[in-house]
Parts: C-alpha cells; sequence; structure tokens
C-alpha cells in the first residue's frame, strides 16, 4: 500500500519515487565531483601541500551548512528546496534571487563537468575534440533525465557506488603505500612529501587561501539531498541519517584523499590536465590501472552533470509557479518529470560545448569559478534561513525541529563571514577568478533589473483583475 500511494504525484506534481538507498547514495555521491577528482590536481600543483588545510576549512563550513539545510528540511520537505525556504524566511525576492543564482551554479558546474568528460576522454581518444565528447555526454544525460525520476535516481545510485568504492580504494591503497614508504613512480611516498619541495606553504599562505574558492566548488552539489526530499518517501526519517553519512564523509573523502595525494608524491608532479587520482595510479606502473581509475572519476563527471539537470529542473519548476521564471520551465510530463526546466538548462550546457571549442584550455577554469558565487549564494541563503527559523521560533511562531544546527546562532555567523572571505580573495587570484568576481555586479543588476520586471508585471495584473471587479 505504502508502495502504490510513493508512486502516486503530490500537490506540486512530483512522485516520492526516490527510495531511500537512492537518497542515502546521492548525498554520498552529491559530494564526491569532478571539483575533487580533476580540480585537486591543479590546485596542488598550485598550492601545494597546504590543499589539506582548504579542504580542511571548507569542510567545516560544508557541515554547517548540511546541519543548517537539515534543520530546514526536517521543518518543512519540499522539492522546491532553500528556494522555498527563502521565500517563507527572508522574502519572495530572496526566493528569486537564491533560485536564479543557484541556476547559475549548476549551469556553469555542467559546463565544467562536461569539459571534465572530454579531458578524461582524451586519454582514450587524442585526436577527438573536446566539444564533441561534450556534445554526446549532454545529449544522452538529458534523454536520461527526461525519462523518470525513478530511472535518475538508479543510475545515480550507481554512479554514486562507484565513486565511493573508488575513494575507499584509493584511500586504503595509498594509506598502505604511505605506510610502507613504497616506490611511486621513481619517488618514495611518506609524510616527508608534505615537507619536502618547500615545505607545507611552498607558494605562500597567499596562494593558499586563493585556492578556497576552488576548494567550495569541489564542495557544491551537497545541497542536492535537500531538493530530493520533496520526491522522498518519509523525508523525516530518512533525510537526518543521509546528512550525517555526508558530513562525516566529507572529512574522510575530501580532506583525507588530499592528505593522501599530498603524501603520495610530490606536489609539483600533479598538474590540472588530468586527475590527480590517474596520475599516482598511473605512476604505480600496473598496466591498466591508470585507465581503470579514469574511467571512474568520467563516471564522476557525468555523475555531476546528471544531478544538476535534475536539480534545476525542479529549481526552475518552483520559480515558474511563482511566474519568476518563463511558463516553458515549469511544464511538466506524463512521467512527472519537470521537462521545461531540464530542457532550458540543457541550452546553457549548450554554451558550454561551445566554451569547449573557442577555448578548450580555459573552459574548466572559468566555469568553476563563476559556478562558485552560485554555490556562495545557496550556502549564504541556508544558512540565513536557519538563523530566521531559529528566530521565528524563539518569538514562540513555529516549533524548531529536533535536529538542528549545532552552535547556532554563532556558527551560522562565523560560516557567513566565512564565505564573505571566499568572494573577498576571488578579486586577487586567477584570472578566471577575477573574471567571477567582476561578474557579481553584472548578475546582480540582472537580478534587481528581473525581480523589478516581475513586480510590475503583478502590479498591472493586480490592477488589471481591479477594474474587472469593479466592471462586474
Amino acid at each position: 500500500m505504502n508502495e502504490q500511494r510513493a508512486t502516486e504525484p503530490d500537490a506540486d506534481g512530483y512522485t516520492k519515487a526516490l527510495s531511500k538507498r537512492q537518497v542515502q547514495m546521492i548525498a554520498i555521491g552529491g559530494a564526491i565531483g569532478v571539483g575533487l577528482f580533476l580540480g585537486a590536481g591543479g590546485r596542488l600543483a598550485q598550492a601545494g601541500p597546504s590543499l589539506v588545510f582548504a579542504y580542511a576549512a571548507c569542510g567545516i563550513a560544508a557541515f554547517f551548512v548540511m546541519r543548517a539545510l537539515g534543520e530546514l528540511v526536517l521543518h518543512r520537505p519540499t522539492a522546491g528546496s532553500f528556494v522555498e525556504y527563502a521565500r517563507e524566511f527572508i522574502g519572495p525576492w530572496a526566493g528569486f534571487t537564491s533560485g536564479w543564482m543557484y541556476w547559475v551554479n549548476w549551469a556553469m558546474t555542467g559546463i565544467a563537468e562536461i569539459t571534465a568528460v572530454a579531458i578524461y576522454v582524451h586519454r582514450w581518444l587524442p585526436d577527438l575534440p573536446q566539444w564533441v565528447t561534450a556534445l554526446i555526454a549532454l545529449g544522452a544525460l538529458v534523454a536520461i533525465n527526461l525519462l523518470s525520476v525513478k530511472l535518475f535516481g538508479e543510475l545515480e545510485f550507481w554512479f554514486s557506488v562507484i565513486k565511493v568504492t573508488a575513494i575507499i580504494v584509493f584511500l586504503f591503497t595509498g594509506a598502505a603505500l604511505v605506510i610502507g614508504t613504497a616506490d611511486v613512480g621513481g619517488h618514495e611516498a611518506g609524510v616527508h612529501n608534505l615537507f619536502g619541495n618547500g615545505g607545507m606553504f611552498p607558494a605562500g599562505v597567499g596562494i593558499a587561501l586563493m585556492t578556497l574558492q576552488a576548494v567550495v566548488f569541489a564542495y557544491s552539489a551537497i545541497e542536492l539531498v535537500g531538493i530530493a526530499a520533496g520526491e522522498t518517501a518519509n523525508p523525516r526519517e530518512v533525510l537526518p541519517k543521509a546528512i550525517n553519512g555526508v558530513v562525516y564523509r566529507i572529512a574522510i573523502f575530501y580532506v583525507g584523499s588530499v592528505l593522501l595525494l599530498a603524501m603520495l608524491l610530490p606536489w609539483n608532479l600533479y598538474s590540472g590536465a588530468e586527475s590527480p587520482f590517474v596520475t599516482v595510479f598511473s605512476a604505480l606502473g600496473i598496466a591498466g590501472v591508470g585507465d581503470v581509475m579514469n574511467a571512474v572519476v568520467l563516471t564522476a563527471a557525468l555523475s555531476s552533470c546528471n544531478s544538476g539537470l535534475y536539480s534545476t529542473g525542479r529549481i526552475l519548476r518552483s520559480l515558474a509557479q511563482k511566474g519568476e521564471a518563463p511558463a516553458f520551465t515549469g511544464k511538466m510530463n506524463s512521467r512527472h518529470v519537470p521537462y521545461g526546466g531540464i530542457l532550458f538548462t540543457s541550452v546553457a550546457y549548450l554554451a558550454g560545448v561551445v566554451l569547449n571549442y573557442i577555448v578548450p584550455k580555459e573552459a574548466f577554469d572559468i566555469a568553476i569559478a563563476i559556478a562558485s558565487l552560485g554555490v556562495v549564494a545557496t550556502w549564504a541563503t541556508l544558512l540565513v534561513c536557519q538563523l530566521r527559523l531559529r528566530k521565528a521560533a524563539l518569538r514562540g511562531e513555529l516549533t524548531r525541529p529536533a535536529y538542528r544546527m549545532p552552535g547556532a546562532p554563532y556558527t551560522g555567523y562565523a560560516t557567513l563571514g566565512f564565505l564573505a572571505l571566499v568572494i573577498v580573495l576571488m578579486a586577487f587570484a586567477g584570472t578566471a577568478e577575477r573574471i567571477a568576481f567582476w561578474s557579481i555586479p553584472v548578475l546582480a543588476v540582472v537580478l534587481f533589473l528581473g525581480w523589478r520586471a516581475i513586480q510590475s508585471r503583478r502590479s498591472k495584473a493586480h490592477q488589471a483583475s481591479g477594474r474587472i471587479a469593479v466592471g462586474d
């Protein structure tokens, strides 16, 4: 009986098609993406072993963001996630702004992901242009997302299983190599690699701070579990466990992986041209192991792009229902999939295919820098909403869930301060980061004008309805 009810659409038109097994793996898999599998290589080459501290600092921020999200989800599970929470606790304009900034995040993230797919495939097919690979990957993922939520959940489940398994294998293998001071590509693995070649901060503390933006991007998609809440049976039972799982896996998978990478090889042997995990396994000299790892990180890129199409489809539909996005993005097909929003995002991903054609070398860095702005905006929205929820509970206006953000409100304010620092530092980083930083006023103006246009249309519609009422 419960299974039957779970397949029937709710008031928003969604079915509860995602199982507990799928949601838990989506939560874990969302926290393991191309930012780690590809981005960590270039950042290690840039900042050296100090990247470990950047991942630890951003991991702490991610922990508090996830706990804030958990409290909000337990207050009211909804597929609109933070867009609906922003409307409730901040105001209608905040829902509009956060929704579109989240879309910007995933539009740019999708470009980064399909760029990563092209980079990985280049290992096997060096003569195939990046844009061709990106276009094929995009077409396949759009088709999967349009078919059904259940298919998305099952595919993402197995994508996540592959990613998590690969990380676990790497952690055990890497730890064994470090403990045994094994030879890795002619270099002795060990703790000494953290302090050799210029020490923990070979490029200085300033460069280490500059990597924070890229690391924040690496943690993006952890909030996906909040969006999945709207299509999950028994969310109040399933989601706290899923969120707690993300929190401790962040510490193990991210910080642990980067620490091992820094100890396995000298930091200056990594590069942004390939995954650092592929670099390590290829250096072991075991036939085919580098190719296997390359296939795994290719899966991670496809997984993240898949998640982006899923989440933006739901967010755009939530905006469209309020008249804050093109009406087409609110369309739902017979399989209860918001196909309008998915197709809208896929058009932006096509821009990524074009970017891969024009500037294949710079496409990844530019995309993740701009995507980071959307990540920061989403995280900040969740933190502010949690602060407002707490104040409303203190006023007796609502009952605060038992699953709460620890240390509130001080941890919320501290995390917001950290996110502000990340944005400021982007102005002093590389070309891609500066492009993203100076796009902030452009985004602000576009969002302001968009909101004013929506208000004006609503005002005219209200006046027209008033005149009709008077005429009656």
